[in-house]
């Protein structure tokens, strides 16, 4: 399968030995960072630094001073971990090693935008804002994120983008110092807790026959139960219980409207400015009402739309299954493998994932993160796409499946 490996441009700017490391380990395209939210990332292999620190999130690239001109809205552009075009630089080389490149771009996830600009965040049942979380039903946000989506995705050379975050970011973040963990709240209590109640949000809720002056406490009523540490079992069932199976709808129909109709605004305008034969992607999850990176959508809808979709599949590739009936001749189905093994990832039996990924529908592996992986982690890849994994290899991957 055509496979690709995730980078950042600061794995490889400065470090002349990056794009043929890459290429030996047997991928024929990298998916390369061009706009990212704020992080710390290992480079264990860089020659000048083996810590790097994204302050904000930020284009690594110089954006079109002409299309944000006068703009409250606008990318932030990056300091000394990505100066200047870092993503051209970084894409050059690679192009210069053989390697496709793509890019990766992230859309409704900006810490930085929500310190600056309070309004444009999520704002929960609570009145507490999310500031890492851009409310997507808001215009103005809205109108950035398609024009991002346009700018970042398509840069010069790239064959491709990977749309991440093109959706609503709730509750679960990766925060810094993090102290959320303490009361298990389950799906249904990372749903109730990621409802926004901005203005726009208050609006759409009318709009589908709800008074969102009394959702909100009903919201809040319903959540009781999670305080006390009575984890709510199930999915969307749980929600329901706890909601009412009627209000529960009423708001799911206003987000997934919501998603929807941003999905398929910053698809277009990625494909209006982009040449012919250019892919979109989109990190996708088949469950509507989830959140985060890996936005919820409709498989069917989707693969309508778009391209096709990038699915975490590390610890079970089960996801899969609800894209492949709908998949069409120019469909990609994706599966997101973590290589990275003190990330959670299982580089000792990436063979036996990708056969049951390829098993259960995928045609493409994506592998997170060539940059961030230890040398170890790097020599399992590279085993795994020369017909190498060994018979162990292949067994550890079983036992922990």
């Amino acid at each position: 399968m055509r496979t690709s490996a995730f980078l950042y441009p600061w794995d490889v700017v400065g470090d002349p030995e990056a794009p043929a490391r890459v290429a030996d380990l047997g991928v024929q395209q990298v998916t390369l960072a061009a706009a990212y939210h704020s992080t710390r990332a290992l480079t264990p292999r860089h020659p000048r630094h083996r810590i790097v620190t994204a302050e904000h999130a930020a284009v690594l690239y110089e954006p079109d001073a002409a299309r944000w001109q006068g703009r409250d809205l606008r990318p932030y552009a990056a300091g000394s971990w990505a100066r200047g075009d870092a993503y051209g630089e970084a894409a050059d080389a690679l192009a210069s090693a053989g390697l496709d490149v793509h890019t990766w771009v992230v859309l409704a996830h900006n810490s930085r935008m929500g310190a600056d600009h309070p309004h444009t965040s999520v704002v929960n049942a609570y009145g507490d804002r999310y500031p890492w979380a851009p409310c997507i039903a808001r215009p103005a946000t809205r109108a950035y994120l398609v024009d991002l989506a346009a700018e970042a995705a398509v840069r010069p050379g790239a064959r491709g983008t990977e749309l991440e975050s093109l959706g609503w970011y709730g509750l679960a973040h990766l925060h810094a110092h993090d102290k959320i963990a303490g009361v298990p709240l389950g799906e249904a209590g990372q749903y109730l807790m990621s409802l926004c109640f901005c203005a726009d949000c208050r609006q759409g809720y009318a709009g589908q026959g709800l008074d969102p002056d009394e959702l909100a406490p009903a919201v809040r009523r319903a959540l009781e139960p999670v305080w006390r540490g009575e984890e709510p079992a199930g999915g969307w069932a749980a929600v329901e219980k706890l909601l009412g199976a009627d209000q529960a709808a009423a708001t799911r129909a206003w987000r997934e409207e919501t998603a929807r109709t941003l999905q398929e605004a910053a698809i277009a305008a990625v494909r209006a400015a982009a040449p012919d034969g250019f892919q979109v992607l989109l990190h996708a999850d088949p469950v509507t009402y989830h959140c985060g990176a890996n936005a919820g959508v409709d498989p069917e809808h989707i693969l309508s739309v778009a391209d096709g979709v990038v699915v975490p599949c590390t610890g079970g590739a089960d996801a899969l299954t609800a894209f492949a009936p709908y998949r069409t001749a120019r469909t990609t189905l994706a599966a997101n493998l973590t290589v990275v093994s003190g990330m959670g990832g299982n580089p000792v039996g990436l063979g036996a994932d990708a056969e049951r990924a390829a098993a259960l529908g995928a045609d493409e592996l994506r592998l997170y993160h060539a940059g961030l992986a230890s040398d170890v982690d790097l020599a399992y890849v590279k085993k795994a796409f020369s017909g190498e994994v060994r018979a162990d290899a292949v067994h550890a991957s079983q036992s922990t499946a």
